[in-house]
């Protein structure tokens, strides 16, 4: 397995953000791990790529490995990793971007620092990456600055950056946020292509259940810290178990929904300071009971890709 979170727990001070998530990920899949805001995807991807010093958190509990390593190592090694063997694409690739510098010269550094190329070889690596992109005349865009670019071509350049060391598994923050739908769906095809074509694994943080159907073969939904409902793609779209699963999913526009039919989810995700008992969920829950108020539900592993935690999970049909 290239990536395998254990029974994640993050605490930033007091308080524990991030509470027994679990999921796994192998080349050639994409997995989608999906919430709305507040529900601790950022933070997963952060606590992945070692980041998490910079915000004030850390781990307290559970694994992460890397095809079959421990990710919980000294930050020199783990800096050995970062570019090189995963790479991370976040979600706002203006502040990934350095403002005064070409952008040639970015995409170049990567490849010079992981794969020890030099000036003339990192810069042909940087146009052969730029192309496969769909980026036309690569060898200007190379002398162009961030500003000079749009939003869909800064992303691009921003994926140019992941692929640039050759990287086994790519971690995607949202990478298609503040795009237009028909750039976002350029920006999911890439993804997707790379995925097919290289062999990578790629972990699509994302709140949109638009995008998981259209890219991801598996799942992870969070909700305020915990894993509510994990399954493959298909599976939980024919037959979503979780309540807050079926939320998110009516809250989608189909092409045969009704006219009145999209539903938005009452109230918000808790804030992290103020979880309340039981199920994170049931104050937003139309099926919560009494249990749900007090218990906190046990994730269950259904099959060998499936796991559910609710006390009132429905029999599965499609809402």
């Amino acid at each position: 397995m290239l990536l395998e979170v254990q029974d994640l727990r993050v605490s930033i001070g007091k308080v524990t953000p991030l509470d027994g998530v679990s999921f796994a990920l192998d080349r050639g899949q994409i997995h989608g791990l999906v919430g709305e805001s507040g529900s601790g995807k950022s933070l997963t991807a952060m606590a992945i790529m070692g980041l998490l010093p910079l915000i004030g958190g850390r781990i307290t509990g559970g694994t992460l490995a890397f095809d079959g390593h421990s990710l919980q190592r000294p930050e020199a090694e783990l800096r050995k990793l970062r570019g090189r063997r995963i790479a991370f694409i976040t979600q706002n690739p203006m502040t990934a971007l350095d403002p005064v510098r070409h952008i040639g010269g970015q995409v170049d550094e990567v490849a010079m620092m992981h794969l020890g190329l030099d000036r003339k070889a990192a810069r042909e690596r940087t146009i052969q990456i730029l192309t496969q992109l769909r980026i036309s005349s690569a060898e200007t865009v190379v002398q162009s600055y961030p500003h000079q670019l749009s939003g869909g071509m800064k992303q691009r350049i921003v994926i140019a950056m992941a692929l640039a060391g050759e990287p086994d598994l790519i971690v995607a923050d949202e990478p298609t946020t503040a795009l237009d739908v028909t750039v976002q769906a350029q920006i999911i095809h890439i993804l997707t292509s790379l995925v097919q074509e290289r062999g990578l694994g790629l972990l699509l943080i994302t709140h949109d259940m638009g995008v998981v159907a259209q890219a991801c073969d598996l799942v992870t939904v969070l909700y305020a810290g915990r894993v509510a409902e994990k399954s493959s793609t298909v599976a939980l779209f024919e037959a979503p178990r979780h309540p807050y699963t079926t939320a998110l999913m009516a809250s989608v526009p189909r092409d045969d929904m009704p006219l009145g039919a999209l539903k938005g989810i009452p109230g918000s995700v808790p804030s992290v300071a103020d979880y309340p008992a039981g199920c994170r969920f049931h104050p937003r829950c139309p099926r919560k009971t009494e249990i749900c108020e007090r218990v906190v539900p046990p994730l269950v592993v259904t099959d060998k890709q499936s796991a559910l935690a609710c006390h009132n999970p429905l029999e599965g049909t499609r809402p």
